[in-house]
């Protein structure tokens, strides 16, 4: 397979438009356990909390049944249940919903990738622009907005009430787009979530490896590349 020229470009947002290292969590942990007087340093928080985050990861899509999802969570409502298991385990008086809100306002401040702004401003003058990103809109929407980047559509997981990778959730966005699967690319950084997701809607898949990870063959993109700017040169064949 080989891309065609789209009539849409969607993209996911964390970790393939800006930057969401674990260096950036701990720091916003480190903060929440200054805040609360926790008995944590940032680190061993979010290594404590990551393990609860994680398994509603797992859990939060049923994609071998996807007609039974489990109940949508926002980020913000997960996050303080995780929070929450943390300190109950611990066995410490934390607030819990103080911490999750705190995580959401931290990850609205995140530094786009060096291309970033560039990419997006030369495809946006040949195609439509579009994002479907798991996030909540309180913390995706003022990123985009704040580095000006400019796209028709902004979806989010909370907006849509669904997770990626189920198909629904790129099914949302082209229903908004009112176009065929077949005619945009999706690009994300995570073969699971974005490439098969996509992928399994239809979509002709970009998968963007900057730090050369292995491709263990399971789930294939159309595409592979390393920088948002191959994208101005693909868009152009």
């Amino acid at each position: 397979m080989s891309l065609t020229r789209p009539e849409a470009i969607i993209f996911d947002v964390y970790d393939t438009l800006f930057a969401n290292s674990p260096e950036r969590w701990q720091e916003a942990f480190s903060d929440i356990a200054k805040e609360q007087n926790l008995p944590y340093n940032g680190a061993e928080l979010w290594k404590r909390w990551k393990v609860f985050e994680v398994n509603f990861r797992a859990t939060r899509t049923n994609m071998e049944d996807p007609e039974n999802n489990p109940r949508f969570k926002s980020y913000e409502q997960a996050w303080g249940e995780c929070f929450q298991m943390v300190f109950d385990e611990d066995k410490i008086d934390g607030d819990a919903a103080l911490a999750a809100k705190r995580s959401v306002e931290h990850m609205a401040n995140r530094d786009p990738f060096p291309e970033t702004v560039e990419a997006i401003s030369k495809l946006g003058e040949s195609f439509r622009l579009a994002i479907f990103s798991n996030a909540d809109d309180a913390f995706v929407r003022p990123l985009i907005k704040e580095h000006g980047l400019r796209f028709e559509s902004v979806f989010s997981s909370e907006s849509a009430r669904i997770y990626k990778p189920h198909p629904e959730a790129f099914k949302r966005i082209l229903g908004k787009l009112a176009l065929p699967p077949e005619s945009c690319w999706y690009v994300g950084d995570h073969l699971w979530d974005d490439v098969y997701g996509a992928s399994q809607a239809g979509m002709q898949t970009v998968w963007i490896n900057r730090d050369g990870r292995e491709f263990d063959g399971r789930i294939r993109p159309v595409q592979e590349i390393k920088s948002l700017l191959e994208l101005v040169t693909l868009s152009a064949e």
